[in-house]
């Protein structure tokens, strides 16, 4: 073999490697690979993600049919944001279906906690379980499908006495529901800026209704999703942007920070860069304390880390 061909080979192989490297390296179901430039304090928290996986039955209602994105998956964007604690949310594709949060759950070895999408008449034995499991909040999902908020108040009072939460994605809804969601006792989690429409941001009654319920003391929102709502888009998702910075300024200690992978509303081709979106909580929550209140404290506090 002549010295030319020898090292054509050599090439090909180191060529090879790399490309392969290039393919493990990729996030699944994320733009991009780079590490995001913040650097989160240790035990930092993804407070909204999701699993799929197609061994479980989707609900007969369901309208989002995601691929499968798996715990192991999910990993890979943990290093490269450089967290090791999630928070798992059933999705509305699996309806009351929790397994595959269980599973997620019982795989992540005391790295995560649920959050469980129940039926109204779930007994009493069924959630200790789950509360055993890692469970620490129900979700209501008014922004796929319509779901209604049956049993809303009376889970709301099952599950403060474990200490769980009640979460919602209120969708376009959240003005109109502001004053009953005031009146739930215990604890309250809105997703994805409360879905603050856009232009009006925060001059919105949405904005204000949101406003209210943080200032009664046991309500939190999640700077999850920009995407959602933002209608300058990205990198920046300025109009969104406007809108954390407000909650920052007034209710840093009531904010919690997810990514929403695999982003299940997006399209397989349309994904987000994840590292940078975890760059605009820089432009957010500029100092660094505000940053570990919304990635650390609270969630630590919230979901018992």
């Amino acid at each position: 073999m002549s010295l030319t061909r020898r090292r054509f080979i050599q090439a090909s192989s180191a060529l090879g490697a790399l490309v392969s490297f290039g393919a493990l390296a990729k996030t699944p179901f994320s733009l991009g690979d780079q590490p995001p430039r913040l650097i989160p304090p240790a035990g930092s928290v993804d407070c909204h993600m999701h699993l799929y996986d197609d061994r479980f039955p989707t609900a007969a209602d369901a309208t989002l049919f995601p691929p499968n994105a798996s715990l192991a998956d999910y990993q890979q964007l943990q290093r490269r944001l450089g967290l090791k604690r999630m928070v798992i949310v059933t999705p509305s594709t699996y309806g009351t279906d929790n397994r595959i949060m269980l599973d997620g759950l019982a795989r992540s070895q005391g790295a995560a906690r649920g959050i469980a999408v129940v039926e109204r008449n779930i007994s009493d034995q069924a959630l200790q379980a789950m509360d055993e499991a890692g469970v620490r909040g129900i979700r209501f999902n008014l922004s796929v499908g319509g779901a209604a908020l049956e049993g809303l108040e009376s889970l709301a009072a099952r599950v403060q006495d474990l200490g769980w939460h009640v979460q919602l994605a209120t969708g376009p809804r959240l003005a109109e529901l502001a004053e009953r969601l005031s009146k739930l006792p215990g604890k309250l989690v809105i997703d994805h800026f409360g879905h603050v429409p856009q232009p009006e941001g925060v001059d919105s009654a949405a904005f204000a209704a949101l406003q209210r319920l943080l200032d009664q003391g046991n309500t939190w929102v999640k700077l999850s999703a920009p995407y959602l709502r933002s209608q300058v888009g990205a990198p920046g998702y300025g109009d969104v942007g406007k809108v954390a910075q407000a909650l920052v300024e007034r209710n840093v200690e009531r904010l919690l920070w997810g990514s929403d992978w695999p982003h299940p509303t997006l399209p397989v081709d349309g994904k987000p860069d994840d590292a940078a979106i975890f760059d605009l909580l820089s432009v957010w929550a500029p100092e660094p304390r505000a940053q570990a209140q919304i990635l650390r404290d609270n969630p630590v506090s919230l979901y018992g880390f």
